[in-house]
């Protein structure tokens, strides 16, 4: 029987809302990125070094998590063993993607093979199901389980075994790196002890205001990364009647809590030169050194939006491979020193 549904909002490849209310994510774009989106089941066996489970840690509102352990130094019988923690928040514009999506899967797999981490990778609420800031508040209480975890409150046996909850570090790709920001604000003003935040890293954090910048306007569009799809996520996901200079995506504004008033971490901000998004980056990066706050600042040279995920590129572009490269290098520092 056909149907009757209207489709009132798209997103060239990702999303199409209905009249109704109810939205299809099947993936229409080019077949050959495909993969990319595909789901990776968990596997608790260790394949390529690295193994993963699914959790569900709020079984009222469905939260769950992704946990991945590298092989090595698995052992976790005392602390001096224990490894960092690494809190993931994946980006898609509040409005489309999956913590076991396989562009994750081969990212963080990575991440903790290189880093030798535990990761835990949360599964975000999407929007226009869930506007802002539901995001943001499952993200905090993905944060405030570890917390739980670490005080006996809460039980995960990998993360009992394996992690060092006095080694915690936040990380966010894309509008995930906007959550690193705000979960690290909250936490400034938490007890979250024992557990110790050392280190948030944003990686091409989608920050942006109402009044588009250079770069957004002048700055060549790439497939994964487009002036109308930026429009469009942000009309899906933020609260009606906001702009982006709503705090979520503009923390360096006049609507956000004045930077000088929050308990931060040491930031990594991970900047894309060729990024639509690079100039209210920047920005943000400014504004928190003005705010003395420490912050770390790393451009991706000829370098587009979330390249890091881009498999294709990786493995047929020796540029893209090297940049690949010297990212994991410098998160790999940044946890090393903190």
């Amino acid at each position: 029987m056909a149907s009757n549904k209207k489709i009132i909002e798209e997103v060239s490849g990702w999303l199409r809302v209905f009249d109704d209310g109810t939205v299809d994510r099947t993936w229409t774009g080019p077949p050959e990125a495909e993969f990319l989106m595909k789901s990776v089941p968990p596997h608790e066996e260790f394949i390529e070094g690295v193994a993963t489970r699914d959790v569900t840690i709020n079984p009222n509102t469905g939260l769950a998590v992704r946990i991945y352990i590298p092989e090595k130094n698995t052992d976790g019988q005392n602390n001096k063993n224990k490894l960092p923690l690494i809190l993931h928040f994946h980006g898609g514009g509040f409005s489309i993607s999956q913590a076991n999506w396989y562009m994750y899967y081969h990212f963080y797999a990575r991440l903790v093979r290189t880093t030798c981490a535990v990761c835990v990778s949360v599964y975000l609420p999407l929007a226009p199901e869930h506007k802002l800031p539901a995001a943001c508040d499952e993200a905090y209480a993905a944060f405030l389980w570890l917390s739980a975890v670490a005080r006996g409150e809460s039980s995960e046996s990998w993360l009992e075994t394996y992690a060092d909850f006095r080694q915690v570090f936040l990380i966010g790709d894309s509008t995930g790196g906007n959550l690193v920001h705000h979960v690290a604000a909250r936490a400034g003003s938490t007890d979250i002890q024992p557990m110790q935040l050392l280190g948030g890293i944003a990686l091409h954090p989608g920050f942006q205001r109402a009044e588009p910048s250079k770069s957004f306007l002048e700055m060549p569009e790439i497939p994964l990364l487009t002036r109308d799809m930026i429009n469009k996520f942000m009309s899906l996901a933020l609260p009606i009647g906001s702009t982006k200079d709503h705090p979520i995506t503009c923390p360096m504004g006049p609507l956000a809590l004045p930077l000088t008033t929050l308990k931060l971490p040491p930031m990594l901000v991970v900047v894309a030169e060729n990024d639509l998004l690079r100039d209210s980056e920047l920005e943000y990066c400014e504004a928190m050194k003005e705010a003395k706050k420490d912050v770390e600042v790393l451009i991706n040279h000829g370098m587009g939006h979330s390249f890091y995920f881009d498999k294709l590129a990786i493995d047929m572009d020796p540029k893209t491979a090297t940049q690949v490269d010297k990212l994991f290098e410098e998160i790999t520092n940044f946890i090393n020193k903190h």
